[in-house]
């Protein structure tokens, strides 16, 4: 894993002019041809869970992310600016539907720890440099400790497991400290933990591989004695827009629709935008995203669709500038999720449209007035040549 390192921004001052300004917002304008594109097919990852570590039983749980969903990941700030920062990765919310799924299959928190860390087993090992949010590291499908502690921690925040981060600075490596009731029972070895306000926090190693891979409680040899580091996930996400798709079975595929009715709207009017969830149902969270000139993922509201699974928004648009719309459902248990294209809005500036007028009455007039010299120019030329 790579450890925090200070991060500098770097400002640069405009210095263009207004006309260069207004120039280049009239790029867009210029070369933008309006049409929807469409977004990539969601991004699935099945793993296999054991009912017990030492158990025969097993269930595929297949993941689903959607397009939209990994670039606001992706888009979200990376920097840190100090270690304690590392909590900020972990992500409970959009993993949420994952968790519950594991809370299906087993009963206490000892199994259900187990089989997060075989998630996480499952994903190739792969030193990384900057860190990366659990939906990143999940399609990506690689990662080192680090990330995959972030997932780790995620899930089991998500249910309801109490945990922290164990970071090992000396040693650059990352594991889980996860506080159970009893004393775990499937462990190899001596059993680890620290402790930390009170409280014991066994060793989760969440790298290894999934056949005969750690167990929590157990602790490879490297950081047996070693001094850690405890980041407790007091500043973890608290919420995010939308979840992933998890299910043990095969789900149906949804289409989500987006519209809106003109492509061209004069600044801060408001935007119609309609959707519809296909097949209907009713009371669904879409989340609608705007971002403009290649910026990052904003949500711009949270709607549900009615019994028909239709949805609307009113959106009083910006001054100006070029956005983009889209739309995402996060699906369920029978259905995974979906995106809509993205569907483009050039908002004009009224300021623009003042410009444009007075420009526009000043041509007709000069017009008016070359027409008029034009004509008195052949008569006097007529004169003459009578």
């Amino acid at each position: 894993m790579q450890l925090f390192q200070h991060n500098r921004k770097f400002k640069l001052l405009s210095t263009r002019s207004p006309g260069q300004k207004v120039f280049t917002l009239s790029i867009p304008l210029l070369i933008l041809l309006l049409t929807s594109s469409c977004l990539a097919q969601n991004s699935e990852h099945t793993f296999i869970l054991l009912n017990q570590p030492d158990g025969s039983k097993t269930h595929q749980l297949t993941i689903s992310i959607t397009q939209t969903l990994y670039e606001y990941y992706l888009n979200k700030d990376h920097l840190l600016s100090h270690n304690y920062d590392l909590s900020k990765f972990v992500t409970p919310s959009p993993l949420e539907p994952v968790a519950s799924d594991l809370w299906s299959i087993y009963s206490n928190e000892e199994d259900f720890v187990n089989g997060v860390l075989m998630v996480t087993h499952q994903i190739s090992y792969k030193e990384s440099g900057p860190q990366k949010y659990p939906i990143e590291t999940i399609i990506e499908n690689e990662g080192d400790c680090d990330l995959f502690c972030f997932i780790a921690a995620s899930i089991m925040k998500a249910g309801g497991i109490d945990a922290v981060l164990l970071l090992y600075e000396e040693e650059e490596h990352m594991a889980v400290g996860v506080n159970l009731q009893h004393q775990p029972k499937w462990a190899r070895t001596d059993i680890y933990y620290i402790t930390f306000e009170e409280k014991k926090y066994y060793i989760a190693e969440c790298t290894g591989n999934f056949d005969g891979g750690w167990r929590v409680g157990e602790c490879p040899d490297m950081i047996q004695g070693a001094q850690a580091r405890v980041i407790p996930l007091d500043d973890m996400e608290l919420f995010a827009p939308d979840k992933v798709s998890s299910s043990y079975s095969t789900p149906q595929g949804a289409s989500l629709f987006l519209s809106v009715p003109s492509n061209f709207v004069i600044g801060e009017e408001s935007v119609q935008i309609l959707g519809l969830l296909s097949p209907a149902m009713e009371g669904e969270n879409v989340t609608l995203y705007t971002s403009s000139y290649g910026s990052s993922l904003t949500v711009l509201a949270i709607v549900k669709t009615d019994s028909n699974g239709r949805y609307s928004y009113t959106w009083n648009s910006p001054p100006g500038g070029v956005y983009s719309i889209r739309a995402n459902w996060s699906g369920d248990e029978n259905y995974v999720g979906s995106d809509t294209e993205i569907s483009q809005v050039v908002i004009i500036p009224f300021l623009w449209l003042m410009m444009g007028a007075i420009v526009f009455f000043f041509l007709i007039i000069l017009l008016i007035v070359t027409l008029a010299t034009r004509g008195n120019r052949t008569r006097k030329i007529q004169e003459f040549e009578e």
